[in-house]
């Protein structure tokens, strides 16, 4: 893969859009496209258990138990430790499922990545890399999703001097050719 990222600065922030791994990120935090069980799966998420090993899911039946026993709900976030990852934690969210934009798809994916970043603040998280939520099993276009993510980096990131760093990761290479134009036209 390329590891050359694409840089944009957003006040204090320094966004990166990276073809990569998303498991082999060495930010503070990365965060997990989970399924609302919390319990692993397909793509990202099953990635995620898999290289971040037993305490990930350990941690995550703990919060199914004493936090979300019916499952974690659409732009919900929890945080995990990384496990065996390089980042110290995990925020696990639930992106939406797409429905031609029917059932409040743009609204729900742009909380995702919101309180994704609230999430890390709380926990004093300088960095963190997210995964494009949704665009996946979850069949979010891509082109849609890119123009959510950015626009919410580019008007939330100026409110938190907190995260020094965003790493926007991205599996393929026509996914990160996307991102970087939809970059182009918003940041």
């Amino acid at each position: 893969m390329i590891k050359e990222p694409i840089t944009y600065k957003i006040s204090n922030t320094v966004l990166y859009l990276v073809l990569d791994d998303i498991t082999d990120q060495n930010t503070d935090a990365i965060v997990n496209a989970a399924n609302s069980t919390l319990m692993g799966g397909g793509g990202v998420d099953g990635a995620i258990h898999y290289h971040g090993g037993p305490e990930i899911l350990k941690e995550c039946k703990k919060i199914r138990r004493l936090q979300w026993p019916d499952g974690l709900p659409t732009s919900k976030t929890v945080i995990t430790t990384g496990g065996n990852l390089k980042a110290c934690y995990v925020i696990h969210t639930v992106g939406p499922i797409w429905n031609q934009g029917s059932d409040n798809e743009p609204e729900l994916l742009r909380e995702a990545y919101i309180n994704s970043l609230d999430l890390a603040v709380e926990n004093g998280i300088q960095s963190i890399s997210f995964p494009s939520i949704s665009t996946g099993a979850y069949g979010y276009p891509i082109h849609k999703a890119a123009r959510v993510v950015l626009q919410v980096m580019k008007n939330y990131l100026p409110k938190v001097p907190l995260i020094t760093e965003v790493r926007l990761v991205l599996f393929k290479l026509s996914d990160l050719g996307v991102y970087q134009h939809a970059a182009e036209q918003i940041l």
